[in-house]
């Protein structure tokens, strides 16, 4: 399926890793402008940058930003609305964190750190775009879920729940702005082969895999692809759906 994203200009949080960067990468591949975040590891995402700029001249730009703060959130919108790539089309929701425990060892700060970066900062980031989409009348979000949001994962309380939380919000938005033409969807993925994983030993790799139908992680590029697919006018009649890319691991 060819997707032309041409013109169009998307602003991708947590772009500089992982399945954020394959997102970014896949954007700039169909044809759009792309903005995207960093909050650590700032020679990571400078390198990227320099990468894409080589390939995709005045096409990316980077940006540093906590999501989890309002005030920054809100002056980042602002920021990347007046740059020379032009308003914004789409918002992917993709910046998160992980502190993983048993809930017996999880602590406050542990708990609140999570639900901050992951759902606070999808709503300042989204409640920054909101006005601008909607009088667009043309214009997609889509959230990072995870199947941990779908089922429940052990050590994840914190995650899970974000996780969870977020498909909600995505159905709700959804249904307060189909009438604004704006679409609203999430992708939760599984297993997939990041550079967090890529640290993992092979032992623990194996055990993963054994645990997937299709017996192997998916790749950031699978999910970039599905994620670029929604952010297109091929996906111009589904809204507040969330696509599951799991390789069977939730059936």
């Amino acid at each position: 399926m060819q997707i032309d994203l041409s013109d169009k200009h998307f602003l991708v949080t947590g772009g500089g890793r992982g399945i954020g960067r394959a997102i970014v990468q896949q954007l700039l591949s169909s044809g759009a402008s792309v903005s995207f975040t960093y909050n650590h590891g700032k020679e990571i995402a400078e390198a990227f940058l320099d990468k894409l700029s080589a390939e995709f001249p005045g096409k990316a730009m980077l940006y540093q930003a906590d999501i989890k703060d309002e005030e920054q959130s809100n002056s980042l919108i602002a920021e990347i609305e007046k740059s020379a790539l032009g308003p914004l089309y789409g918002l992917v929701n993709n910046a998160g964190i992980t502190m993983d425990a048993p809930f017996f060892s999880m602590t406050t700060d542990m708990w609140t750190s999570v639900l901050e970066t992951n759902l606070n900062g999808t709503y300042y980031l989204t409640k920054a775009v909101i006005r601008s989409f909607i009088r667009k009348k043309n214009s997609k979000i889509i959230n990072i879920s995870s199947v941990s949001g779908v089922r429940g994962a052990v050590g994840q309380a914190n995650y899970g729940a974000t996780k969870a939380a977020v498909i909600s919000l995505t159905k709700t938005l959804a249904l307060e702005f189909a009438k604004f033409n704006l679409q609203v969807n999430a992708v939760a993925p599984g297993f997939i082969d990041t550079e967090m994983v890529a640290k993992m030993n092979e032992q623990d790799k194996k055990k993963i895999d054994q645990m997937i139908p299709m017996k192997r992680m998916g790749k950031t590029e699978e999910v970039a692809e599905l994620v670029t697919f929604l952010c297109s006018d091929k996906s111009s009649y589904i809204t507040g759906q969330t696509f599951i890319i799991d390789g069977g691991l939730t059936l």
